[in-house]
């Protein structure tokens, strides 16, 4: 077995890595110790491989949290149905217009429209909305993330102009997932990630760090899912507690860990788009920084009306819930600047995808670098 330091260069250089050896990354990297030589030069490799693909550009998309009613129960969840606690609202197409309109003039081309799992937004309505949203702004990438959803919904939102959808998976533990998403299938959920890659979405998966039951050897499950499903964007980012929920007293997720496995993710895919987390930000005050320094180069700052999003508490003690959008888009910019890095307002497509969609599986091979 390779040492450490032979395996994290084995991930650089696009090398096989098995099972066996990412668990001894994971067990081996010391997540508590910032004098951990190996920590450092994970960190040091993930910036440099992520440079290779988007030097030091960190792209900004406009988050707006539509509604935060949802018709499941995720144990984790603070929007779960059965929290009676939540002061629920919908956004109206014309507020969410109107966020767009905001957006669009501090600069944002990527609007991201989220919400729980809401009937009231059928596929009428989101079609029309994603239809009148380009319309206005024909240059913008409209990004869904709203659950799961039958194959023929996802079509029509993409006929319709959807460019991208986030989905995460939470876990890629078949019975850690079905333990807390009740009444949830977990063949369904990674069915809907598939169908979205085959209909031509730019995907977004993901997992949290620090679940209850969570091993390193069920995150090698996760590190090994994403490299099969290959998303072209994985967001992961700390498991937060809320209070209201059945998991409310359990220990939480940690931001060291969550970077370590983002420079992991970075070196596994190292062309995948990797979110700086509100979830990072939120733990520690420096978190995003540490984040976008483990290899992550994308910040989603809200353009949610600031009377709606203390009420969209997925957990606790989000940050940023005050702050108007423009304060929002400064204070961030601000921040990436701090931690050597720069804005990029564009579109910001994952690095291949102008080659996969003209060569159906082109610009991915340099990635498949895993066997089992």
């Amino acid at each position: 077995m390779p040492t450490t330091e032979e395996l994290i260069y084995k991930l650089y250089e696009n090398e096989n890595l098995s099972d066996n050896e990412l668990l001894k990354l994971l067990d081996e990297i010391d997540i508590f110790s910032f004098t951990d030589k190996n920590r450092d030069l994970l960190f040091e490799l993930s910036r440099k491989k992520r440079s290779i693909y988007y030097k030091d550009d960190v792209y900004m998309r406009g988050l707006i949290e539509f509604t935060n009613y949802c018709t499941n129960n995720c144990d984790y969840c603070g929007l779960r149905n059965k929290n009676i606690n939540v002061d629920r609202y919908r956004l109206s197409k014309e507020q969410i217009i109107d966020c767009c309109k905001e957006g669009y003039k501090l600069g944002y081309r990527t609007f991201v429209l989220q919400g729980g799992e809401d009937n009231h937004f059928s596929d009428d309505v989101l079609v029309d909305l994603i239809i009148s949203i380009k319309k206005l702004f024909s240059d913008v990438a409209i990004t869904l993330s709203i659950g799961e959803k039958s194959k023929k919904s996802y079509q029509k939102y993409k006929n319709a102009g959807a460019d991208r959808f986030l989905l995460r998976h939470e876990t890629a533990n078949k019975e850690i997932y079905e333990n807390i998403h009740p009444n949830m299938s977990f063949e369904n959920r990674i069915n809907c990630l598939k169908t979205l890659k085959e209909l031509g979405y730019q995907v977004g998966a993901g997992f949290m760090v620090g679940l209850p039951n969570q091993t390193n050897s069920v995150l090698v499950e996760d590190l090994r899912f994403l490299k099969d499903l290959d998303p072209e964007m994985i967001g992961i980012g700390p498991f937060i507690p809320h209070e209201d929920t059945p998991l409310g007293k359990f220990k939480g997720g940690s931001v060291e860990q969550t970077l370590i496995l983002l420079a992991i993710i970075r070196l596994l895919l190292p062309q995948v788009l990797l979110p700086s987390t509100t979830a990072m930000g939120t733990l520690d005050k420096l978190g995003r920084e540490k984040a976008l320094k483990a290899g992550a180069n994308v910040v989603m700052p809200n353009l949610s009306p600031t009377n709606v999003r203390e009420k969209y508490e997925i957990y606790k003690d989000k940050i940023c819930t005050g702050d108007e959008a423009a304060h929002c888009r400064g204070c961030i910019e601000r921040r990436i600047n701090s931690a050597g890095f720069k804005v990029n307002m564009s579109k910001g497509d994952y690095f291949s995808w102008d080659n996969i969609n003209s060569q159906k599986n082109g610009g991915k091979n340099e990635q498949n670098t895993l066997v089992k």
